[in-house]
């Protein structure tokens, strides 16, 4: 299923020009999927939250183009560009949000809840910092099984950095020198909570050194920023450095949700470089380095379009899941291990 998108599927041996291409596809694609289905929200056509990376896509696409596509990728809610760039088809996010039976979740799950464990996309956990230790368990197995040379990535956000769960998590990693990567998005507010009320210590990267794990501070609005720190941790897990903090500083550009106005952001926030649009930032960028043209993005943007909208009204005609037909059993059974439907 991952066919759908390996024409914009970089490893982090590709090119400079054509990263920054494949990511900035990502990201575009990634805030179109993401207006579509905030308007499908509005309409009442999604049951369950809608959460946009609005403000976050540079981080996302760059943390998905820097993996191979053996390693291990643990996206939460607003990382649909990171999804993107790892190999999430389109069509596959559509089901799950519009409670397809044919989608990765069978239309069984909260709709945020999607992946392909086998293809190293994991499924989110809603509660905060709790996908560090399943990355943990994969890198494990993957040891006990003696395979070498992949890198587990989990992307939090600055909150989850409060909890119990990434404190256990990234202990557990560092003592065992697991190859990790915590992608941690410090856009400033967990919620409506600032960051002022959430941890004392001057910067989140400070935490690293009491575990012992190596720590990476990166401009969340810059993709060139967030290229080249994400390819240099993940490059150092896999080179067997063990752990690699990754902490980006940006603002998240829309409410904690769709239901959510945020009116509590800081308007000097706003108006702060943090408050910068990363997609604007990486579209002058390009332009400027001449790497591609004006006509070539509307191009782009138009195929993006046609994609997501045409995904969407296949899956309107699609049957959501029969309660009283549905054997709810777990999707791990045989019949419904994907291939043997």
């Amino acid at each position: 299923m991952l066919q759908a998108v390996t024409e914009l599927r970089v490893g982090p041996l590709d090119g400079v020009r054509e990263a920054h291409l494949a990511a900035f596809r990502c990201m575009l694609r990634a805030r179109l999927l993401d207006d579509k289905l905030a308007a499908l929200y509005r309409a009442g056509k999604i049951h369950g939250g809608v959460f946009l990376g609005r403000g976050q896509e540079a981080l996302s696409a760059a943390t998905g183009v820097s993996l191979n596509k053996s390693d291990v990728f643990a996206p939460l809610i607003r990382d649909t560009a990171g999804r993107l760039a790892f190999g999430e088809p389109v069509l596959d996010a559509v089901r799950t949000y519009l409670g397809s039976a044919l989608g990765p979740m069978r239309g069984r799950d909260g709709n945020v809840h999607r992946g392909n464990p086998r293809a190293g996309l994991l499924p989110m956990i809603s509660h905060l910092g709790a996908m560090v230790s399943v990355v943990n368990g994969m890198l494990f197995a993957r040891r006990f099984k003696k395979i070498t040379g992949s890198v587990g990535a989990a992307c939090l956000g600055d909150g989850a950095t409060s909890t119990g769960a990434f404190h256990e998590a990234l202990n557990q990693a560092a003592v065992e020198h697991l190859p990790l990567v915590l992608v941690v998005a410090n856009n400033q507010y967990a919620y409506s909570t600032p960051t002022s009320r959430q941890f004392a210590c001057a910067d989140l990267t400070d935490k690293a050194a009491g575990y012992g794990v190596a720590a990476h501070a990166v401009d969340g609005t810059d993709l060139t920023a967030c290229l080249q720190t994400l390819r240099t941790a993940v490059a150092q897990a896999r080179a067997g450095g063990g752990p690699q903090l990754v902490v980006a500083q940006l603002l998240r550009l829309c409410g904690h949700g769709e239901h959510d106005d945020a009116g509590y952001i800081d308007p000097q926030l706003k108006n702060s470089p943090l408050g910068r649009d990363c997609l604007e930032v990486a579209r002058e960028y390009l332009l400027r380095r001449e790497w591609t043209e004006a006509g070539q993005i509307v191009n782009w943007r138009s195929e993006a379009v046609q994609e997501i909208d045409a995904a969407i009204a296949q899956v309107q005609r699609e049957p959501a899941p029969d309660p009283f037909a549905e054997q709810w059993t777990a999707l791990s059974t045989e019949h419904l291990i994907e291939g043997n439907e």
